[in-house]
């Protein structure tokens, strides 16, 4: 049986944080998670789309429990204030959607802490986030960190030596690929670092195939390409939202679209590059993101 949102479990009294949920994937994932009882954040970088998006999940769900906040993933000031304002308000946080992404601009740009601007937003900026948060998750009794990753991480290589193209030539292509197999790098160590600590928290992963979004502004044809193959968001955002509320999910699961070469179709348990399930990477890289945003993993109490 196909996998569809009549089979996410009721979300009532739970808070789910969905980065970037003013538009695209994220938006549908706030939206059906409030749809099922979870009070959402929408942490988005921009205040009046955020509010266009509360307006339109208030339009479609009176009784939605919506609430903005503002973070910009480029920015570790911004990231820590949204985090200190969440753990001054909030007891437990149980879902963490690291939704937000930057995809392919054509020329190297960077963020404000100096990082590359796909692997400073994609990868960084949400491994700051989630360690950053990390205490609320763990408050809660089965909270999930969902990261969402892409089919183009089987393209991608993790340069430890030169993860922000500072010295090497930029390349679009190659910068987006790194950050989305740098992204289940991640989900995969925090995974095994959370279990190691005992902790009741676990970290999935997701990729959405080919759905058609505004994140694909910067690539040629994608206009024609969406026309034959994508799908539209409400498809897309499935995989997100098993990974998020699948009761038979464990950690380090990684779903997508089962159909197509993995494009389109619902969502499933599916594999990955090797070399993105490789630990002694991860922990390398993971080293690398700590001494690059200052953050550690706190200690987990039983």
């Amino acid at each position: 049986m196909n996998w569809t949102r009549a089979q996410i479990p009721d979300q009532s009294g739970r808070l789910a944080i969905v980065t970037g949920a003013n538009s695209g994937i994220g938006f549908v994932t706030a939206e059906i998670l409030a749809s099922k009882g979870a009070r959402v954040i929408l942490a988005c970088r921009n205040q009046a789309r955020a509010e266009a998006a509360q307006s339109r999940i208030l339009q479609n769900i009176p009784s939605a429990e919506i609430e903005i906040g503002i973070l910009d993933l480029s920015s570790l000031a911004s990231i820590e204030a949204f985090a200190k304002r969440t753990l001054d308000t909030e007891s437990q946080v149980d879902l963490l959607i690291n939704n937000a992404g930057i995809m392919m601009p054509p020329v190297r740009t960077e963020t404000a802490d100096g990082f590359e601007m796909q692997v400073g937003v994609n990868h960084l900026g949400h491994f700051s986030l989630t360690l950053q948060l990390l205490p609320l998750l763990n408050n809660a009794p089965a909270a999930r960190v969902v990261t969402v990753s892409s089919l183009a991480h089987y393209k991608g290589r993790v340069n430890l030596g030169d993860l922000n193209y500072k010295h090497r030539r930029y390349w679009r292509i190659a910068s987006y690929g790194q950050s989305k197999r740098a992204n289940l790098l991640f989900s995969f160590e925090l995974n095994r670092r959370l279990r190691a600590a005992g902790a009741r928290t676990i970290a999935t992963a997701a990729h959405p195939g080919w759905t058609s979004t505004g994140l694909q502004r910067h690539i040629p044809g994608a206009r024609l390409f969406n026309a034959l193959v994508a799908m539209q968001p409400a498809q897309g955002a499935l995989p997100t939202l098993r990974a998020a509320t699948d009761l038979a999910a464990r950690g380090a699961d990684y779903f997508g679209p089962k159909g197509l070469t993995g494009t389109r179709g619902y969502p499933v348990i599916v594999g990955c590059a090797s070399a993105a399930k490789d630990p002694a990477s991860a922990a390398k890289l993971w080293l690398l993101s700590e001494d690059l945003t200052g953050q550690r993993m706190t200690a987990i109490e039983s």
